[in-house]
Formats: C-alpha cells, structure tokens, sequence
C-alpha cells in the first residue's frame, strides 16, 4: 500500500507531478516532497547550461569505441530493442535512476551480446544528450534504430526539460547521426511511442509539462525516411481518432500500426467537502487518473508510384472491439513488445484510489500474448520442461526426417545460387555453396541460473524479442514511499515457456528519501509489511507481495466469461480456417516438414489467382511456404500450449499420427 500525504501542494501541483511521472505509469506524487518547498532546486539550477556542459563533455571522444564492461547501473524508462542487423545483439540506451533524494540521467548506450553473456558500453562524439522517457523503434525497410524525443530534469526534479531532437542509429557501425528533417517537425515531449511502417516511422501521442499544467497529446506524424520529412496528416473532424494518452502500447503491422491502452489524467468534479450558505455542497475540479483499453488500428495507404515525391500517405483510425480475455484488472506499466504477430505483454500496476490521502496498488508478474488479428489475450503460463522418454527411439524416423530437413536446405541454396548466377551472367554449378555445420563452436557463456517463477511484480519493465526469446530488463515496485529499482535481466524462451533465466541481478541500491511521513500514517496491522523476499544482506530488502502469486491460471467466473467470449467470437467468425493446424508438441520445423505441400499449392494457388502469367521460382514458392507455416504455428501457440498441458495431465506424451510413419507402420503392431 501506498499513502501520500498531499496537504502541502495545491491542486494544480499535484495534477502536474503526477502527469510527469506517468512514464512510469503512476507513481502517485512519489517524490511530491523533494520537488517542493525549501527542498526544490528550480531556481538554483540552469538546465541550458547543463546540458551544455554535457555536450562539451560528450565532444571530448574522439571516436567511436566499444569496450567489455559490467551490466548497467539500475535505471527506468530507459529502451531496450533487439537489432534489426544482427540477431545476437540487444541495444540499451538512456534511462533515469531516482534514490528518493536526487534523479540521475543517462545517456550511454549498451550492446548485448546473446551468445556470450557479455555487455559492451558505446561512446561517441555525437550522441544523445542524457534522457529518459524517449522513445525508439526499427527503420522498418531502411535499417538502423531511430530515436524521438525524451526528458530531463534538475537533480531534485525542480525544473523539467523535455527534448524534440530526431537521431538515428547505425547498429553495425555503432554510430549516431542527428536528423536534420525538413519542415517542421513533432514538438517536445515524453512518454510518446514510435513503431515503422515500410520507409516510415510512425510517432502518436506523449505529454508535455508546462509550469502550471501538463498536456496529454494525441497528434499523429509520419516520417517519410526515403524523403527527410515529417508529415502531420490532418483527418477530418468527425473522424474518430484515440484520446491523447502515453505510455500505450503501439506495435507494427503488414497495414499500418496497432495501439492500444495506455495512461492519462482526465478532468473530474469531486465534493469540496464544504457546504455553501444554501446547504448545498459545493464541487472542485480535479485531475483523475484514467487506465485506457480501448484499441485502434491505423490504416496507413501509401501513395501511388506516379504520385509527386513528397505527397502524404492517406491515414485513418479505426477502432476495434475490445478485446478478449485481456488482463484484469486493468493495469497502468504493462509493457509490451511485438513477436510475430504478437504482442507480449508482462507486469504492470493497478490503482485504487481509496481517498486523497490513501492509493492502495497492485503489482503483477503476469505474461500474457495478444493476438492482434484475432484481437484476443492468452495468458502465458511456465511449464517444467517434459520428461524425457526413456523408450528407445526409431533411429529411422530421426534420420529420415533429418534427411529430408537436409535436402530441403540443399534445395533452397542451389535454387538460390541458380537466382544469383543468372543474374550474374556466371555457371550456377560453378558456385561455392556453404551449408550449415551440424557442429557449432560453444562459446563462453556463464551459466543461468533457471527459475520456474516469473521475477518479482512490477510495471515499467523493458522488453526486447531476439530469434523468439523475451528479455526483460529492470522495471519498478514501490513500498509505502520506497521506490525500488530492479537492477537485473531475464528471458523467456517464447516457443518453451520452459523457465526464466537470470542473465544477472543484483541487489537493489540504498534508498535515501525519508520514511517519516509514511511510518505516522500507516495502520498498526501494517507491520507485516516488513516480511522479506528476496535474500541476501546486502542492499536493500524487497517486501513480500501481499497478494498471491498472479501467475495461476484463470478460474471462476474469469474462464466462464472467456467461455463466452470465445463462443460469441466464434459465432461472429463465417470464415473457417481449412489450413493445416500444429499438433501437440510439435516443433515448428517438423509442422513444416508435415504440412510442406499443402503450404506449397496454396502459395501457388493464390499467385495463379492475382496473375495467370505469373511464375514464381521454387525457392519463392518454398520461403512463401515456410512464413506462412510459421505464421499458423505461432497464431496457434497459445492454443497448442494449452492442449499440451491438458495431455501431460492426463499422462498422455507426444501423439505419433502412424500415417506420417509411412512405411515404418507396417508391421508395428498395435500401439497399447
């Protein structure tokens, strides 16, 4: 439970800091008492001449450098993403790190190294200034990392400063370069988000502090990469759009972009708790906290190739229907990352406010997977890994399905070597062709520890998918008026769900801020709060969550709703899906391996369908076949996981179809 003592600030004081803390989804006035009175530093300190200073400073590298180090200090609202040029690699860049006193911001960039476990720090000449609160995505069809935006403030929080610097990142050459857009551009602001479409970067939403307010934003701008441009596409005034709003979730798609949720403060009337000269009481207005779910998709339609460089795509907002099953309660910090198709969503905070002075919150550990076609939740569950079968396996059917995996490569190299060498006028059968070794040199990587827990409740935590594994790094609990920053990372294997591996942690840093107001305010059964969790002596201790572990699955009334929703979604559906479907423990590649053919004609039949003349070679027909055979395994996951879990109860392992065996049937006998 968390209590603010708010007699000290106005109003309009506490709407302002609660807003610029609502990156961090809702802190509730946390830090109301630093900023404020004797304690606050806007007069003392000069933000221009700051960050001046640190420019001279970052001016001082002569070059581009990258040297092994240690894991990042703890830090919030910092990003996190998988580079687009390279699947070992995790990019970390920025953040703020509050001690309950004074705010720190950073601007030093970390590599990730998958494979070997190591972390790589970056400087530069030319990089971002300090910050936190930014936002950064992938240059879609034009590679690198581009970064929008963000914020700064004095050490005490006293004076805010919030950037509309536009900066692109090289992931190979590590370097950053600084847009110079043509026009104008999205204004200063935070808690904004960022996803691509094609050659675009899509940019929606945020907030901006002012010295007496701060604004929540719902503009919409498009940056044309090919062009150098900003466009700020005007829709027409009875066309719906999303309320202004930040820290949403915004996730690419084939047409356009996904948002939903996402944080506010809306204008409100309460009693004023006097009664005037009539009797009756009077009202004041005040700004209320308000959890969005609602979901929209933007439409995004290119112009047509013989438009005039530079005209603006055509854009419109649609809202969808709420979607199924999603988390509940509803949660303010719930970060989530696209994965084929797919939003993974982890943690988050959900408020009550009891009173003025009483906010009691809720912290979850939950996964969940948003399906964005089908619009609907699925909670993702840890599962121990299954037992190994300790009958004797059919060498044969191994070495035939390896076999066939073997030749199916072959086939695609030689077919794509084909491709290369007609275009370079040279003999295919001439060609070098490099094939995978079986055998792959083990690098060094230190040993993780597996837990088959989800880590400690929080909201704010950093995500990033690399070759279908969900890192998680840091994120945010708060105790009464403790602020605890997780200095640690973990991942998730998607596909296994067979465990959390700790990549590193260590212990929470000293808190420094005062626990005067909150000790007088806290009720006598209170007192087992002080319970720890986490182990060790060192640093500080993490309270035991008073609630029960949020990763159970669901029961009661919670699965006869999602009974009812999935009925009513299937009576709404009229198209029935006649695509070959994944079998319980199926690997994605013996799913492909089964259902090749069928993958094959339909590639076919839809290419015959858009043009009679059309030939596609076999190296296209059988990548179209493998993507959309990787999209129907990872639509089903969910799904699969589930019946996987029913037949392992059941003391059921994997279902063999004899039909597969081919010829390996014969003779078998019947199986008992």
């Amino acid at each position: 439970m968390a209590k603010k003592d708010k007699k000290s600030k106005t109003v309009e004081q506490k709407a302002r800091v609660a807003a610029k803390q609502s990156k961090k989804a809702t802190q509730k006035e946390k830090k109301v008492r630093s900023k404020g009175g004797e304690d606050s530093d806007a007069d003392v300190v000069d933000l221009e001449s700051v960050l001046e200073e640190y420019a001279k400073q970052q001016a001082l590298f002569l070059k581009v450098t990258e040297v092994v180090c240690d894991p990042p200090s703890p830090r919030t609202s910092s990003t996190l993403i998988g580079s687009p040029s390279s699947s070992n690699e995790l990019f970390l860049f920025g953040g703020e790190y509050y001690n309950g006193a004074l705010a720190s911001f950073f601007n030093d960039l970390f590599v990730y190294l998958i494979d070997r476990g190591d972390w790589r720090k970056v400087t530069s000449p030319n990089s971002p200034l300090p910050r936190s609160g930014h936002a950064w995505c992938r240059g879609g069809n034009t590679g690198g990392i581009y970064l929008f935006g963000g914020e700064f403030s004095s050490p005490k929080q006293g004076t805010f400063y919030h950037y509309n610097d536009f900066w692109r990142l090289d992931t190979s050459t590590r370097e950053w370069t600084r847009l110079e857009t043509k026009g104008k551009g999205p204004p200063a602001r935070s808690g904004h988000r960022m996803t691509y479409y094609k050659n675009y970067i899509v940019l929606f939403g945020g907030f901006q502090d002012t010295s007496q307010q701060t604004k929540y934003l719902q503009d919409l701008w498009l940056y044309d990469c090919h062009n150098f441009v900003w466009h700020n596409p005007s829709l027409p005034a009875s066309t719906q759009k999303p309320d202004a709003r930040s820290s949403f979730s915004f996730l690419p798609h084939e047409l356009g972009a996904v948002l939903y949720g996402g944080y506010s403060r809306i204008k409100a009337t309460t009693m004023a708790g006097r009664q005037t000269k009539g009797g009756n009481q009077g009202t004041r207005s005040i700004l209320k906290p308000m959890i969005h779910q609602d979901t929209w998709f933007l439409r995004i339609v290119q112009p047509a190739t013989e438009a005039p460089s530079g005209t603006i795509p055509i854009v419109r907002w649609e809202r969808r229907k709420k979607p199924a099953n999603p988390p509940n309660p509803p949660r303010a910090g719930a970060t989530m990352v696209y994965h084929k198709g797919r939003g993974i969503l982890f943690g988050g905070v959900h408020d009550i406010e009891e009173s003025e002075e009483a906010i009691e919150s809720e912290f979850f550990d939950q996964l969940f997977a948003w399906n964005i076609e089908r619009n609907r939740y699925f909670q993702l569950i840890l599962r121990r890994p299954r037992a190994i079968n300790r009958r004797q396996p059919v060498p044969d059917r191994g070495n035939a399905k390896r076999g066939r995996a073997r030749a199916d490569e072959e086939d695609l190299l030689k077919n794509l070597a084909a491709l290369e060498a007609a275009s370079a006028g040279t003999d295919p059968d001439a060609m070098e062709i490099d094939t995978f070794a079986e055998e792959q040199v083990e690098l060094s990587k230190p040993e993780q520890q597996v837990l088959m827990t989800m880590p400690h409740p929080r909201f704010n935590a950093q995500l990033a998918v690399q070759d279908d594994v969900l890192f998680i790094f840091g994120g945010t609990y708060e105790h009464g008026e403790r602020e605890y920053t997780f200095d640690e990372m973990y991942s998730v294997d998607l596909g296994k769900l067979d465990g959390v591996r700790e990549i590193y942690h260590r212990e929470i840093e000293n808190w420094v801020g005062s626990d005067e107001d909150e000790s007088g305010s806290q009720d006598e059964g209170d007192s087992e709060d002080d319970e720890m969790s986490m182990e060790g002596s060192e640093g500080v201790p993490l309270p035991r969550e008073d609630t029960e572990s949020v990763t159970t699955t669901m029961t009661g009334s919670t699965l006869a709703t999602s009974i009812d929703n999935e009925e009513e979604e299937q009576a709404e559906s009229l198209v029935i899906d006649l695509r070959p479907h994944p079998r319980a423990f199926e690997s994605l590649r013996d799913f492909y391996i089964r259902t090749s053919n069928e993958w094959q004609e339909a590639i076919l039949e839809s290419s015959r369908k858009e043009d009679a003349t059309l030939n596609k070679s076999v190296k296209e027909v059988k990548k179209g076949a493998f993507e959309l055979a990787e999209t129907k395994w990872w639509d089903s996951r969910e799904e699969i996981t589930a019946l996987e879990d029913q037949q392992e109860e059941a003391g059921v392992g994997e279902v063999i179809s004899m039909k597969d065996r081919g010829s390996e049937a014969a003779g078998g006998g019947r199986r008992r």
